[in-house]
């Protein structure tokens, strides 16, 4: 209870006393202390009634003075609590003519205060052992094969829970199998996409990995390694109860269909062995990295700051959400078509689906929201996409709204031919330019979309604005019926919230690939940091050099990757894993 409250509730405490002396004639009172002070008499008649003594209102004065004595700790907490909440929102934010915060359509301002944290726990804690190293190979329950599902960026999510669950079954993984039969057909495997030697070597103090189940193992056999699928976000305990006993059983175990098979709450050891899998031990293959860092670095000689707009606008992704995009009798038919690819899918009303939120924006949409939101016509687009349906004719609006428009095929040229015919690498190469773009924002609450509004969550709560599509929708559709100020003004209000403000990353919200809000951790609150803290962040606001950002994309990955890889030997490496080290070239900004 505040003060102001406490202090208005005593207050119509004395005026209701006052107020009950004035009236005694009128109201009749029962209190033993109001009684005569022999009390062996009768009491007397009405009309005879004593007035109230001072000293029981007096008495009255001070129980509720000593009410607010009681409450006096909590009341200083809370002023302190909310006054830091005023000053906080003073230094990073400014009112405007609605006295609605204002918010910096390019940075956050608020997000210095927070960082990436997903350092290992402790060996041992007060309580005892807390989180141990990996189990060795030889000492293990068994070995672990995971066959993922899915593009890009839905594998990811897989590979990430494959290295909790080995963790939790004390087993040892083996290097997980790309989906070679999903829509995208893409035979990429893990070695063509992300750094193997890396991926091993960085997780080594949480779980042993191994490229295959060793040779010796598999003659051992009596039968082929035992083959399940477990059912989606399950619990560690079904992992325990029913997955280790299989394991333990028949020494070699495969999980099937793995996308999306371990609960999003976990314990917070496991959670940030989550974010060291997703956010530093996945990392590209070189090729990779190099081709989107060119991409990255091609934008920024023409505008140092851009925005990177990921739409998700493919054939299968209309059809797949029901959606009607006003494509007449010829959309109806072949989206249909498309949607007739999984039996299973139950008859939708497109109607219902926009009011709902569940269709994706179409460009020209997404053109709108960010041109409403603030961006000039001269800011400079980066747009990663697969194959639009409608091809030219359905992005023409979006290119209208913000003409300097740009994709992978514009910027690489001839030096994207080797990845053409792989999907997940084309993907990979967009992951990049994307996640170092200034502004990310989508069309989709997909799992690219949902994977990098994590990531650049922990590497610094970078701008990432994802559509409130369900009040969005019904702007849309009113948006002929009011001028350009009022649908600015809309827009920006149904988008609090959806900016990737550091405010929005609370626990237990959305799915934690998204929301990481174990990893990220929040800087002591210092006063005396003020000064110093707005003056660095109006510096930071002026663009960046192309030679600033030549090597942003390296040093992004935080200290701790940084510390990991300082623990390895590259002899020792070489001799485990082989070569795992590249040669690293002084001269070559794109040497790491």
């Amino acid at each position: 209870m505040g003060l102001a409250k406490l202090w208005k509730y005593s207050g119509g405490l004395f005026s209701n006393l006052a107020a009950a002396v004035h009236h005694q004639h009128k109201q009749h009172f029962v209190f033993s202390c109001f009684q005569s002070p022999s009390y062996g008499a009768s009491p007397p008649p009405p009309q005879s009634r004593r007035p109230i003594s001072w000293t029981c209102i007096c008495g009255f004065m001070l129980f509720a003075l000593g009410l607010i004595s009681l409450f006096t700790g909590h009341v200083a907490s809370d002023v302190e609590w909310y006054s830091q909440r005023i000053v906080k929102r003073n230094w990073f934010y400014k009112l405007d003519g609605s006295h609605r915060l204002s918010i910096d359509i390019w940075k956050s301002r608020y997000s210095s205060f927070y960082y990436g944290c997903s350092e290992r726990g402790p060996h041992f804690t007060e309580r005892g052992p807390h989180f141990s190293s990996a189990v060795r190979e030889r000492f293990s329950n068994g070995y672990l094969l995971i066959a993922t599902s899915g593009g890009l960026n839905q594998q990811r999510t897989g590979i990430t829970d494959a290295v909790v669950v080995a963790r939790i079954l004390n087993a040892t993984l083996v290097v997980p199998e790309l989906d070679h039969h999903s829509f995208w057909k893409d035979e990429s495997d893990f070695s063509n996409i992300f750094d193997v030697g890396w991926f091993i070597s960085y997780l080594a103090k949480d779980v042993t990995i191994v490229k295959r189940v060793p040779e010796k193992v598999m003659m051992s056999m009596e039968k082929p390694p035992y083959t399940m699928r477990v059912p989606r976000k399950s619990e560690p305990e079904y992992y325990l109860e029913q997955v280790l006993p299989i394991l333990l059983r028949r020494k070699v175990l495969q999980l099937t269909k793995f996308d999306y098979r371990l609960a999003s709450d976990l314990d917070e050891e496991l959670q940030k062995l989550r974010c060291r899998v997703n956010y530093h031990a996945l990392r590209f293959t070189k090729p990779i990295r190099n081709l989107g860092q060119k991409l990255v670095f091609r934008m920024r000689r023409m505008e140092e700051r851009f925005i990177a707009v990921h739409l998700r606008f493919e054939p299968d992704m209309l059809a797949f959400s029901g959606c009607y995009y006003g494509g007449g009798d010829k959309e109806r038919y072949e989206l249909g078509e498309i949607r007739k690819r999984w039996a299973t899918l139950p008859e939708l009303s497109p109607d219902e689906e926009r009011a709902r939120g569940k269709c994706p924006l179409t460009p020209h949409e997404v053109g709108l929201m960010l041109r409403a939101l603030g961006f000039n016509n001269d800011t400079y687009l980066y747009v990663a996409s697969g194959e639009i349906y409608g091809g030219e004719k359905t992005l023409q609006p979006l290119r209208e709204l913000f003409p300097n428009f740009y994709t992978k095929e514009m910027l690489a040229g001839e030096e994207l031919q080797p990845f053409l015919p792989y999907s997940s690498r084309l993907a990979a190469i967009d992951y990049i330019v994307c996640d170092e773009s200034d502004v990310f924002a989508t069309n989709n609450n997909g799992n690219m979309a949902k994977i990098l509004a994590g990531r650049r969550r922990y590497m610094g709560h970078k701008r990432t604005i994802r559509p409130n599509a369900k009040r969005l929708s019904a702007l849309f559709m009113a948006r002929d019926k009011m001028d350009w100020a009022t649908f600015s003004r809309k827009v920006k209000s149904c988008q609090r919230g959806f900016l990737g403000e550091p405010e929005e990353n609370k626990p237990g919200r959305g799915d934690f690939h998204e929301f990481p809000s174990t990893c990220i951790c929040k800087r002591p609150f210092n006063l005396s940091n003020f000064t110093s803290k707005e003056n660095k962040y109006q510096i930071s606001r002026r663009n960046p050099t192309v030679s600033e950002s030549r090597y942003t994309y390296l040093s992004n990955s935080s200290n701790l990757e940084q510390k990991s890889s300082q623990k390895f030997n590259e002899e020792s490496l070489r001799d485990r894993h082989g070569s795992l080290i590249d040669e690293i070239d002084p001269d070559n900004p794109l040497s790491d």
